[in-house]
């Protein structure tokens, strides 16, 4: 006979995450070990429902010596549920804890680190160099766009998802990564010798130090050694500190000027002068010249205002109810998005702090173009954004379809577990948001495909699943933002 599913109970002192999860090996079978870190081992484990592959990384929480160490292992999640909508980072399926590990379990990438490539290969041509480099800056530049500070990249910490030789490229761990507030700088001395940014240890530097681990990335994937090294740690600080980039050795006389300028500006140990994650992005090293590149990734979450404002007042809806049964591991990245733009503390954003956050990074919205952002998402017409609504406006895609959300969606609105929605039950739920409850019948009959004058499951799930064009029609849209929306949210703009 099966044993049920048992929710682990945990000393709140000895637990990282801030709920009981069920037990890992209910729901997977363990098999081989992958691979081994300072304090994790993954290992390659089964879903028993789906027999799919993942790979679980087991965090011993005996190695966790103090509450900081605790704290970093639920940023990391938090922080992989947050970028998980990126194609090229790992996407996290769910934390597990019990007395002895916090187990994270994540997409399977079978086609190795990007390290054993690099020495396998000795270097790398330069079509391939810059292929690889537009995903792992493009990852730096997700990051960025959503007030994450990656802290430690490295070959290492990207791996293929197959063993073909056109595999994908993914970010994998985001141990050392952390939220960034607007105007902070960070003291403390992170990262992987060879690949540390100078300001760095000077104890003193913002997300800039993400570009220039790229840099030392690209410099070995087109050379096959990194371009500061000695025979210690504190050799290659200095090497890093006063170092000269060697541009004369083999294979540099054979490289185009076009990527050694590439290097330099990533590697420029000014900050403030450091080209940014989109700059390299549009470096002419990097673009297809038959492909004109993307605009700046421009705000991760005015985008989805964008789609949210286009969607109908169900869907809305729907989205609130699925926000509030989330996890706080999932949703602990908006969370803190939120906090940025709420400079008063007060649990709402108003017009003015939205403008305000707006305006730190120069922007030229106009005071009308703000105000339909605010509409977007100020579903219950109150006059500011509140923490349930700025969730429900900048939810993950992958949150918003995942079936047992939409089943919790649309059982909340099936009051009496008939398997419709009908006016009467929307009428309610309208009430219980504090919506207005006009053209209730328009709404149905957009959603309604067999004109029965109700919405069954599979109605509901076809629209909640439907692309969302249009939106905001203004130049806020159009282009003219320029800006990451993590800044606009109050993190400071790279110099």
């Amino acid at each position: 006979m099966k044993r049920p599913t048992q929710i682990s109970s945990l000393k709140p002192s000895n637990a990282v995450l801030p709920h009981p999860t069920p037990r890992l090996r209910d729901h997977f079978l363990m098999g081989k070990k992958l691979g081994q870190g300072q304090f994790g081992t993954t290992y390659l484990c089964r879903e028993k429902s789906t027999g799919i592959d993942y790979a679980c990384k087991s965090i011993s929480k005996r190695k966790l010596l103090c509450k900081e160490d605790y704290d970093d292992v639920w940023r990391e999640i938090q922080i992989m549920h947050h970028l998980s909508e990126h194609q090229c980072v790992v996407r996290i399926k769910g934390a597990y804890e019990d007395n002895i590990f916090v187990h994270l379990v994540m997409d399977l990438c079978a086609g190795g680190e990007l390290f054993d490539r690099i020495v396998q290969k000795g270097h790398y041509s330069e079509r391939e160099a810059a292929k690889l480099m537009k995903t792992i800056v493009g990852v730096v530049e997700a990051c960025h766009s959503l007030g994450v500070m990656h802290r430690d990249l490295k070959p290492e910490n990207f791996l293929f998802d197959t063993p073909a030789e056109d595999a994908q490229l993914k970010a994998i761990d985001f141990g050392l990564s952390i939220f960034y507030k607007p105007g902070q700088y960070l003291t403390d001395v992170v990262g992987s010798p060879y690949y540390v940014a100078p300001e760095v240890l000077h104890k003193h530097y913002g997300p800039e130090i993400d570009v220039w681990s790229a840099g030392v990335i690209l410099y070995i994937l087109l050379s096959g050694v990194p371009p500061f090294w000695a025979e210690s740690d504190s050799g290659i600080f200095r090497q890093i500190l006063r170092g000269k980039l060697d541009f004369e050795s083999e294979p540099w006389p054979g490289i185009s000027e076009s990527a050694k300028d590439l290097i330099t500006k990533m590697l420029d140990r000014r900050p403030q002068q450091r080209i940014t994650a989109h700059g390299v992005l549009c470096h002419p090293w990097i673009v297809d010249d038959r492909v004109a590149p993307d605009k700046p990734l421009a705000s991760a979450v005015l985008s989805r205002l964008k789609h949210f404002s286009a969607m109908n007042k169900l869907k809305k809806m729907a989205l609130r109810v699925i926000a509030e049964r989330l996890s706080e591991d999932e949703i602990g990245g908006l969370k803190q998005l939120f906090k940025m733009l709420d400079t008063d503390n007060s649990g709402t954003i108003t017009f003015e702090e939205l403008k305000q956050g707006l305006k730190k990074v120069g922007s030229n919205l106009m005071e009308s173009e703000i105000k339909e952002l605010m509409d977007a998402a100020d579903t219950d017409n109150s006059g500011t954004i509140e923490y349930g609504e700025f969730l429900a406006a900048t939810l993950h895609l992958n949150k918003i379809e995942r079936e047992d959300n939409l089943l919790a969606a649309f059982s909340f609105f099936d009051k009496d577990d008939s398997g419709y929605i009908t006016m009467d039950e929307l009428q309610q739920a309208c009430k219980d948001f504090g919506l207005c409850e006009s053209q209730l019948d328009e709404m149905i009959k957009e959603v309604d495909q067999d004109n029965d004058g109700r919405i069954d499951y599979q109605e509901f799930t076809a629209m909640m699943r439907k692309a969302d064009e249009g939106g905001i029609k203004s130049r806020t849209m159009k282009g003219s933002l320029n800006f990451d929306l993590a800044e606009a949210f109050g993190v400071d703009k790279p110099k």
